[in-house]
């Protein structure tokens, strides 16, 4: 099973975001954040969050770009579960378990969007706002030898998390 892992080829998203994510950490769309967001929420690093960047799970930072990675069913887990608490915390869920439902379906979506892609192809997003909401399009783009492992960072698969 594929997710997808924050990448950075250079320090811009340290400049483009109020929150950037961790290399290396495990990211989704996070589209849900925006649902409620108007043209007067889109200045300056907020807008460049709700343009271009998916979500990490651990910072909730954002990032331009991700690199589909395996991942194994034990993190899948643990990563809905740090989601859940995310909606709790930041979006006035009532309870973990309450909000679990809706994060195993977050990352669902993201494994059906990596699922299809090698490990390396690295995926951006780009939002905007229209009559009905906001919508997403995503962007692949093949490595074909480019030499990504000198810059993308993989986990383990191994559910005890030792490498």
């Amino acid at each position: 099973m594929n997710l997808a892992r924050a990448i950075h080829f250079d320090e811009s998203d340290q400049r483009v975001y109020a929150n950037p994510a961790r290399t290396g950490e495990w990211c989704i769309s996070g589209g849900f954040e925006f649902s409620d967001w108007t043209d007067a929420d889109l200045t300056g690093k907020a807008r460049q969050a709700f343009a271009n960047g998916w979500l990490g799970l651990e910072t909730g930072g954002r990032v331009t770009f991700v690199a589909v990675t395996t991942v194994a069913p034990g993190e899948l887990t643990a990563l809905t579960d740090l989601l859940a608490e995310h909606f709790v915390t930041y979006h006035g869920a009532p309870s973990v378990d309450q909000a679990r439902p809706v994060a195993a379906e977050e990352i669902a979506q993201m494994t059906d969007l990596c699922e299809d892609h090698p490990p390396n192809t690295l995926l951006t997003v780009a939002r905007e706002l229209t009559q009905s909401g906001v919508r997403e399009a995503y962007r692949v783009i093949e490595t074909k030898d480019a030499g990504l492992e000198q810059f993308a960072i993989h986990g383990s698969t191994d559910e005890s998390g030792s490498d």
